[in-house]
């Protein structure tokens, strides 16, 4: 058999990831609404019976186990980002840890909720996450893992990482805290727009294959509208397109194979493996590129990958293990 030719037809990429990305976008975003209509009914209906719902700070720092891990994460994380304290009693740097984020989750007023785990009693769910060392925090929003750092950090550091995640996971996922919100705004759903005229056209500008102008039409939605998660997707696409013109697969491949050290070289094979739906071969590479490598060098494959996850969408279960095979080789 002839081998196809490295370069692809832009609609049809397109076609392949971007559908379900978007879905698992919307399908999340309309759980956490869903979550919300509920939390406010349930409120309401608490009020109505001159029972005044709680509010206390010990409901923004619980702890979980194997039994509840599901109820108190995993669901919980379609209403609120789930910060994620791995510890242990034995733990010195835990100790100095969790009182920073035991006061940022009270300072943050609901924005996020922080669900500790004792690893010496839940063994089992600290070999699901793959951890390796503690203090380790991750977060989850909307079912899906998102490593945030390990070993203790200052709480102005923290503070830049959840700030980053909880707009992440609104913008993406229309999944955010606020204790303080009253009981019809928690409730209130953002009206859906219209079709937008400016995200068709960028649409149709790539699948003509006019890849620079398609970058600068999403770019240009992008600046209006800096959450709207198709225009991410899109413009995602249009740049690994760009990336891999004029590429040839044998002759990357080979190069990749025979200088695994190059990573200019490594990104390109990348790139060429996901366009060629090789998506885990690709995630794997750059994964290994980060481990073996530091600096710059390093940066350049963790930043590669993460663009790779855009373009994949950040629900596919291949991402989510990717994430989690990455979190490993940097901490």
């Amino acid at each position: 058999m002839q081998p196809r030719n490295s370069r692809l037809n832009s609609s049809a990429l397109r076609g392949a990831v971007d559908l379900a990305a978007v879905k698992a976008a919307g399908e999340a975003a309309q759980k956490a609404e869903q979550a919300r209509a509920e939390r406010a009914r349930q409120a309401a209906a608490a009020e109505a019976s001159g029972v005044a719902p709680a509010q206390s700070a010990d409901q923004l720092v619980i702890d979980v186990t194997e039994d509840t891990f599901e109820a108190e994460v995993v669901q919980r994380s379609t209403e609120v980002p789930v910060v994620i304290d791995f510890w242990a009693e034995w733990c010195g740097p835990c100790k100095q840890l969790s009182p920073v984020l035991e006061a940022l989750a009270e300072e943050y007023a609901g924005r996020f909720v922080l669900a500790k785990i004792d690893v010496d009693s839940n063994q089992l769910l600290a070999e699901q996450f793959g951890i390796q060392g503690i203090p380790a925090v991750m977060a989850v929003v909307a079912g899906q893992l998102v490593p945030l750092f390990q070993g203790a950090e200052s709480a102005a550091n923290i503070r830049k990482v959840l700030d980053q995640l909880i707009l992440v996971a609104e913008q993406r996922f229309g999944v955010g805290g606020g204790a303080a919100a009253a009981p019809g705004e928690a409730g209130a759903a953002a009206p859906q727009r219209p079709e937008d005229p400016a995200l068709t056209a960028a649409h149709d500008v790539l699948d003509s294959g006019d890849l620079g102008g398609a970058i600068r039409a999403y770019r240009n939605v992008l600046t209006d509208q800096p959450g709207n998660t198709e225009a991410k997707l899109g413009l995602a696409q249009a740049e690994l397109l760009q990336r891999i013109e004029g590429l040839d697969l044998q002759a990357v491949r080979a190069a990749a194979a025979s200088d695994p050290k190059n990573v200019e070289v490594q990104l390109q094979a990348a790139d060429l493996d996901l366009v060629g739906g090789h998506v885990e071969d690709a995630f794997g590479r750059l994964v290994d590129t980060v481990g073996r490598t530091a600096g710059e060098d390093r940066d350049a494959a963790r930043l590669r990958l993460l663009e790779l996850f855009e373009v994949i969408g950040t629900e596919d279960p291949r991402v989510t293990a990717a994430r989690t095979a990455l979190a490993r080789v940097l901490f």
